[in-house]
């Protein structure tokens, strides 16, 4: 038994041994050789050129509020209150953003692709297009504007790449396609943009405020929204379109502000209309202002005949595009320049009329 028990004892050693003889033996084994990757295929290479070209021009913002350290808001401090993406827009150190980017701050710092830090003022906004324009404190000499394209021609399924700040990791790359057009998203006033731009191209909290390019590195959009349960990227993101920035940018840095055509009449809403007369299809004229552009244009507004409500004038298109809100209607005209004339087609009184109606500027 003893023997037996020895013998065992005597293999299992030399097991071990010779397993960890094996273990300590230098590994013979060398790394696998690499297989040629060959040359990227052209699209690969488009997106790395682009992204080369583009990230110059891209820059991360970030912003501060203020904030009563106390009960009774005797110290007031500063704190971070958010961040998001810009572009250069020109060798004046202008840089473009979303409103809601900078909304509320009171001060807002931009780092450049260098990783250069610098104050920026806040030039103007416009919160009904959810855009915004700051200004480098000091302007480098080594600005990078970004390439201008339109909007005007873009196709479903056309390639497109988004460069952000997604969750604070600055230039950051994503790539999709052109996935609608034409679509309506909410402002931070509540009013509509309309015209914006769908891609499929990852957009995060972060990505605000940055460019949405073509295949050619233009700009096209400024990504702006996404539509997500969960806050992240579902897959549908929304952009401002290049040809909307491009109208409102200049008016921006010139003046500080949108300038809107005054039309010299307030609407009627849509629920008191309907109560008063029933469901119409346009937008009815409610008060019309005396020597207002709506007055010179023979517009009518809601009158009384005794004690009998008269209708306005419905006003159902605007240069020969059938509006049928408000919102509607204002990015038809404020798409046109001021002093310039748009045809409006109207119905009163069961008739049909065309009325010219020349937009003037509205006053401060």
């Amino acid at each position: 038994m003893r023997r037996n028990i020895l013998v065992a004892g005597l293999i299992a050693m030399g097991i071990l041994a010779g397993w960890c003889g094996h273990a300590l033996t230098p590994n013979p084994a060398k790394p696998r050789a690499v297989e040629p990757r060959g040359p990227l295929p052209e699209w690969e290479q488009v997106s790395i050129r682009r992204f080369k070209e583009a990230s110059p021009s891209v820059v991360y913002i970030t912003t501060t509020e203020e904030r009563s350290r106390d009960f009774f808001g005797m110290e007031v401090v500063e704190v971070p209150a958010g961040s998001g993406s810009g572009f250069i827009w020109d060798t004046e150190g202008h840089v473009v953003t979303n409103f809601h980017v900078i909304q509320g701050a009171v001060r807002a710092y931009i780092t450049l692709s260098d990783g250069s830090r610098h104050e920026a003022a806040y030039v103007g906004g416009a919160p009904d297009k959810d855009l915004a324009v700051l200004q480098l404190a000091k302007t480098p000499t080594n600005l990078h504007p970004i390439p201008l394209g339109t909007s005007a021609d873009l196709q479903v399924g056309q390639a497109v790449l988004a460069i952000g700040n997604p969750f604070g990791l600055d230039q950051t790359l994503t790539t999709g396609v052109v996935s609608a057009l034409g679509r309506e998203i909410q402002s931070v006033t509540r009013r509509r943009i309309s015209g914006v731009i769908q891609t499929d191209a990852a957009i995060n909290p972060g990505n605000s405020g940055g460019p949405l390019l073509d295949s050619a590195g233009r700009l096209i959009g400024v990504n702006t929204a996404i539509q997500s349960p969960s806050g992240a990227s579902a897959g549908i993101g929304f952009a401002v379109p290049a040809d909307t920035v491009n109208r409102v940018v200049p008016q921006l840095i010139a003046r500080g502000r949108l300038e809107r055509p005054d039309l010299g009449f307030e609407p009627v809403a849509p629920r008191l209309v309907e109560r008063a007369f029933g469901a119409q299809k346009g937008i009815m004229v409610g008060k019309v202002q005396r020597g207002g552009a709506a007055d010179r244009a023979g517009l009518q507004g809601v009158g009384t005949e005794g004690r009998r409500v008269l209708p306005g004038d419905l006003i159902q298109a605007v240069n020969g595009k059938t509006v049928e809100d408000w919102d509607s209607l204002l990015d038809v005209v404020e798409a046109q320049p001021l002093g310039s004339s748009v045809a409006l087609d109207v119905e009163r009184e069961g008739r049909r009329l065309k009325v010219q109606l020349k937009l003037q500027a509205a006053r401060d």
